[in-house]
C-alpha cells in the first residue's frame, strides 16, 4: 500500500495517457487489416495493401489535400491575427477592451451547432456560394479565439524589462521586436499555430453546414462510414499520428538541447 501511494500519481498518469493512445493504437492496428467486407470493424488478415496505395480509394487524397490547405491557410490567418490581437489586449489600453475580450473569446464557450448555423444563415443573406472560401472564413473565425488565448498567456508572462534593455543599448522598435520580443513569445504563437492547424484539420461540423459541395477529409471520413470503411482511412489518420509525435519529440529534443546549452 505504500509502494501504491507513492506512485499513485505516476500510475494514474501512464493509466490516463494509455486511455488516450489507445484509440491511435487501434486505428494503427487496422490500417495493416485485410477486411473480407466493406468495412473494416473486425480483423481478418495482416496485409500492407492499403500502405502500398493509401490513394487507392476515389477522392480520399483529394479531399486529404483540401483540408491540408484549408488547415494551412487558416492556420496562418489564425495565427498573424491572433497575434496581433493578443499584443494589443495585453500591452495597449483602449475602449471597450473588455468587450473585445469578450467577444473574442466567445467562440471557445459556444457549442458549434450553433457557429455552424449562424455562419450558414450569415452566409446565405449575404449570397455568398458555400465551398472553399466559406469553410475557409468559417475555420479562421474560430481557429482565432484559440490563437489568442495561447499567445496571450505567453505575453503576460514576459518580462518588459527585456525590451527597456533593449531600447537602452540603442535598438530600435522593429529591431526589438524581431530580436527580443518575438523569440521570447515564439513557444506562444507556436502553440496557437499548431492548435489552430488541428483544430481546423479535424472539424466537421461547422465544416459541413458551411461546405456546399465541397467535400474536406473529415466530410470524407463520415462519408465512408455510411457505406464502408476503406482501410485507407486508417492508414491516412495513422500517418497524422505519427507524423504529429514526430514533431513533438523534435521539438522537446531541441528544447532540452538549448536548456543544455544555455551558460548556468
Amino acid at each position: 500500500m505504500q509502494w501504491l501511494r507513492r506512485n499513485f500519481v505516476v500510475i494514474a498518469g501512464l493509466g490516463t495517457l494509455a486511455y488516450m493512445v489507445l484509440p491511435n493504437l487501434v486505428v494503427t492496428l487496422f490500417s495493416f487489416n485485410n477486411p473480407a467486407g466493406r468495412f473494416n470493424y473486425a480483423w481478418q488478415e495482416f496485409s500492407l495493401d492499403a500502405w502500398k496505395d493509401p490513394c487507392g480509394v476515389a477522392d480520399l487524397c483529394g479531399s486529404l489535400s483540401l483540408s491540408l490547405q484549408i488547415a494551412l491557410w487558416s492556420t496562418l490567418a489564425a495565427t498573424l491575427l491572433g497575434t496581433a490581437i493578443a499584443f494589443a489586449l495585453v500591452r495597449y489600453r483602449f475602449r471597450a477592451r473588455g468587450a473585445v475580450n469578450s467577444l473574442i473569446f466567445m467562440p471557445m464557450a459556444m457549442p458549434e451547432i450553433v457557429m455552424a448555423a449562424s455562419l450558414l444563415a450569415l452566409f446565405l443573406n449575404m449570397g455568398v456560394q458555400l465551398g472553399f472560401w466559406t469553410i475557409l472564413i468559417a475555420h479562421i473565425m474560430f481557429c482565432l479565439s484559440f490563437v489568442v488565448a495561447a499567445v496571450k498567456a505567453r505575453v503576460l508572462s514576459m518580462d518588459p524589462r527585456l525590451e527597456e534593455a533593449a531600447r537602452d543599448l540603442y535598438a530600435g522598435p522593429v529591431q526589438t521586436f524581431v530580436r527580443v520580443t518575438l523569440p521570447i513569445a515564439a513557444p506562444g504563437i507556436a502553440a496557437g499555430a499548431l492548435l489552430a492547424f488541428a483544430l481546423s484539420f479535424d472539424d466537421f461540423i461547422i465544416t459541413n453546414f458551411n461546405s456546399g459541395n465541397t467535400v474536406t477529409f473529415p466530410m470524407f471520413v463520415w462519408g465512408s462510414a455510411q457505406r464502408g470503411t476503406p482501410v485507407q482511412i486508417n492508414v491516412i489518420g495513422t500517418a497524422m499520428f505519427v507524423i504529429a509525435v514526430l514533431v513533438v519529440l523534435a521539438a522537446q529534443l531541441v528544447g532540452n538541447r538549448r536548456k543544455k546549452a544555455q551558460p548556468k
